[in-house]
């Protein structure tokens, strides 16, 4: 149930796009509680996970692997409609390629991603429940924003140029707050890299 809650955010996230893209105000202000319900829907998985009691190495690992794959689109639908340089889209994919591929170290090991932090600090920025669930939180109200920027722009409203400076204002505390999280990830499993290889790595790198 909980992981047909994850993968449920991918059709609708290009049903969201779609949506966008029909350059019609009245439909674009609609989006603007979609994206927010894909969003939530983050949350939702994981409340759904702990309730029936399917948390799992799987669950985790989709449940990042969807939450990558969308913020990137959406950055990237986001820049492509000029409305945030393209340099955020480029930020969020380095990140999120990094922090993935070391991350890979701690799965082969059998830990989900989110118990791979034990310095305090670094789990308290990556794995805690506050933090995720306020980055979650700022995340959709950037999305909602630059989805609100687009509809005003599309009605060339007066009102368009602060909505679109709150719009780009968010996106890049958004940014810094993506940055935070990820360095402790590549920072924790350097001494996973450095250690000795298992075989079965060395197998998976060849």
């Amino acid at each position: 149930m909980a992981n047909a809650i994850t993968l449920i955010r991918i059709p609708l996230l290009f049903l969201f796009i779609a949506l966008l893209n029909t350059a019609k105000p009245v439909i674009i202000f609609w989006c603007i509680p979609f994206i927010i319900g894909i969003m939530l829907l983050d949350m939702l998985d994981g409340v759904v996970a702990r309730k029936l009691n399917q948390a799992s190495l799987l669950g985790s690992a989709l449940d990042i692997a969807v939450d990558r794959a969308l913020e990137i689109i959406l950055w990237v639908v986001f820049s492509c409609l000029g409305l945030i340089p393209l340099i955020i889209p480029l930020i969020v994919i380095t990140r999120g390629t990094l922090t993935d591929a070391v991350r890979c170290v701690g799965n082969c090991q059998g830990k989900a991603a989110f118990a791979q932090m034990k310095h305090p600090v670094n789990h308290f920025l990556v794995s805690s429940r506050f933090m995720r669930d306020f980055y979650g939180v700022v995340k959709g109200a950037a999305f909602a924003v630059l989805t609100l920027d687009l509809g005003f722009r599309t009605l060339a409203h007066p009102w368009s140029a602060g909505i679109h400076a709150l719009a780009v204002g968010i996106s890049w505390f958004t940014i810094f707050l993506t940055v935070l999280r990820g360095i402790p990830v590549i920072v924790e499993e350097v001494a996973f890299l450095r250690g000795p290889q298992s075989p079965n790595l060395e197998e998976s790198s060849s």
